[in-house]
């Protein structure tokens, strides 16, 4: 199984060289379609002025091998690390307050995975199982959370400063902290969708 998913993530790596017969054939191959490869030909389809018929044939195959489960669609990420959300929380204010009474410039992005690397995760699949996840982390994991997001920016701390190559949280915009996090969870989560309660996972 290791070795499936080590050549699997090499394959997607390549992918977005590999033409649309190449993508079906590899998946003819493996019995996989995986999210990487349904985006890539996805983005021949949309970026091709016309498709060639040997292309056209190469999907027709694919399809029919959808239909009959020869091939199976890997689904996109359906959970979210809760902690992820906290943690960014925590960092983006935390680097609010240094930023608004200094002139350093802080990366969110580097505090929040040095603070992540030394957190446990804690994982949901539906909204129901997300609250239950930031109550348990809220009552256990506060203060936790709070001193290894201080680590991490002391550690940014003693980085040379970069000044004005990068962009202050919040100084151009005036946005508050709720937005700059939905923003940021965007790229660490793209695909989570709350779904019904009744099918919780915590």
């Amino acid at each position: 199984m290791a070795g499936f998913l080590f050549l699997a993530e090499k394959r997607e790596a390549h992918s977005n060289i590999m033409s649309i017969e190449k993508i079906v054939e590899q998946a003819l191959q493996d019995g996989y379609l995986t999210p990487v490869m349904e985006t890539e030909v996805g983005r021949i389809c949309d970026t091709a002025s016309e498709l060639s018929i040997e292309e056209y044939m190469a999907l027709d195959r694919l399809m029919g091998a959808l239909l009959t489960g020869e091939v199976v669609a890997v689904p996109r990420k359906q959970f979210i690390n809760v902690m992820e959300e906290l943690v960014l929380t925590e960092a983006i204010a935390r680097v609010a307050e240094i930023e608004a009474t200094s002139d350093r410039v802080l990366d969110v992005g580097d505090i929040a995975a040095y603070a992540l690397n030394r957190l446990p995760p804690l994982y949901a699949t539906t909204e129901e199982g997300a609250k239950y996840q930031r109550q348990r982390a809220n009552e256990e994991l506060h203060e936790l959370i709070t001193q290894q997001v201080g680590n991490a920016i002391s550690r940014n701390l003693d980085r040379p400063n970069f000044g004005s190559e990068r962009q202050a949280i919040g100084k151009s915009s005036g946005g508050d902290v709720l937005k700059q996090v939905s923003s940021l969870l965007q790229v660490y989560a793209p695909s989570f969708e709350p779904k019904s309660p009744s099918n919780s996972f915590e």
